[in-house]
């Protein structure tokens, strides 16, 4: 069974980035796929083997994933501390550059090179304090991924388990139904409660020199490609044993 995933989203990140100025207004953010619509319980007939999962939402709602997280703000705080200091600091640098460039172009005097120039510089600012910053970020990042993907690793069992215990044999996404009993068809709290059996506790910190799987996998994909021997990937778990995030 193949299982599509998503990365989960760096919250870290998210809120230090979130603290630059923009140019110009950003964009909405994309409206989220709407659930399927719940009937009426006592309405219509429960047919067997069908099920309904969000499998992102069922690993970020494991206890190894919320247990993570939680110790992550604690055990990374100097990181996300540090981290929201550049962006206080990027955006006291780049408000006034910002209030004189809309100054500008709205008095209509400046020409249209030197309002280019101005933009330039923001932008190049801008970017260069993004870098910085998940530069900063990339110890509490890294855990993230770690986090994740040991919970992957266990997703399709979990998935299995679920499905042969409620007697499920076709398993759909929320974004293919408009419209369910909820109670009859949803296997997420089963998927949970799987993982939570086959993953009780996640390791926080991952181990000195690891990588993420995306990463491991472009490394060895290249040296493929250039007819190379693909070094040995790193280890995902650490040799010895290891603390875990209690």
């Amino acid at each position: 069974m193949n299982i599509m995933l998503k990365p989960f989203l760096g919250a870290g990140l998210v809120l230090a980035l979130a603290a630059q100025p923009a140019l110009a207004k950003d964009k909405p953010a994309p409206a989220a796929t709407p659930a399927p619509v719940a009937a009426p319980a006592s309405t219509g007939t429960v047919v067997p083997g069908i099920g309904v999962a969000d499998i992102n939402g069922a690993m970020a709602g494991s206890n190894a994933f919320t247990v993570a997280q939680q110790q992550r703000a604690v055990t990374y705080k100097s990181t996300y501390d540090a981290a929201q200091t550049k962006a206080k600091a990027l955006e006291a640098q780049l408000k006034p550059l910002i209030d004189k460039f809309n100054a500008d172009r709205q008095g209509g005097k400046v020409p249209t090179a030197t309002l280019q120039q101005q933009a330039q510089a923001i932008q190049a600012i801008q970017a260069g304090g993004k870098q910085e910053i998940e530069r900063l970020l990339m110890p509490a990042s890294l855990s993230e991924a770690y986090v994740q993907e040991q919970i992957e690793d266990k997703i399709d069992q979990a998935v299995k388990n679920a499905m042969n215990k409620r007697g499920v044999t076709l398993l759909l996404a929320p974004q293919a139904v408009m419209a369910i009993q909820a109670s009859a068809y949803d296997l997420n709290p089963a998927i949970v409660a799987e993982l939570n059996t086959l993953l009780p506790t996640a390791t926080l910190v991952p181990p000195a020199g690891w990588e993420p799987r995306q990463v491991r996998e472009a490394r060895a994909q290249q040296a493929q490609q250039q007819g190379g021997t693909a070094p040995a990937p790193r280890p995902a778990t650490p040799a010895g044993p290891q603390p875990d995030s209690r």
